[in-house]
């Protein structure tokens, strides 16, 4: 499998799993001393990567996230501790935002690999 496809399946992964985190803080919006929560990527090779030596900036990009198919989904909590709701730090503005954002995302990525597959089909089919 192409790595395109690991991608957008990483991306379909993120989606899915930052919909169920979304939809949670929204529940708890009102909840007394909720945490907000988020998905971040967290690559495998970060930790090698910080213990490299870098000479000159054009050869290693450090502290970037980058999404790679090496990549894996963590749900952290917002260490944030300003109450924006009155009840916790759950801002159901930039919540739907998010929720907004995510949607697009998963769109897009699931109409990619739908088309990837529908060329592969033409392709196995003899272009009929």
């Amino acid at each position: 499998m192409s790595n395109n496809i690991r991608l957008l399946e990483k991306v379909l992964d993120y989606s899915a799993l930052k919909q169920k985190v979304i939809g949670k803080n929204i529940a708890n919006a009102t909840t007394v001393g909720y945490k907000r929560e988020d998905v971040e990527f967290v690559n495998v090779f970060d930790e090698a990567n910080n213990k490299l030596k870098v000479d000159n900036a054009r050869h290693i990009k450090s502290g970037d996230k980058v999404i790679t198919p090496e990549s894996e989904l963590v749900v952290v909590q917002d260490k944030d501790t300003e109450k924006v709701s009155g009840f916790n730090n759950v801002d159901i503005d930039k919540e739907m935002a998010e929720l907004a954002e995510n949607n697009v995302m998963f769109k897009f990525a699931a109409r990619r690999m739908n088309m990837y597959f529908r060329d592969l089909q033409a392709v196995i089919k003899g272009g009929r």
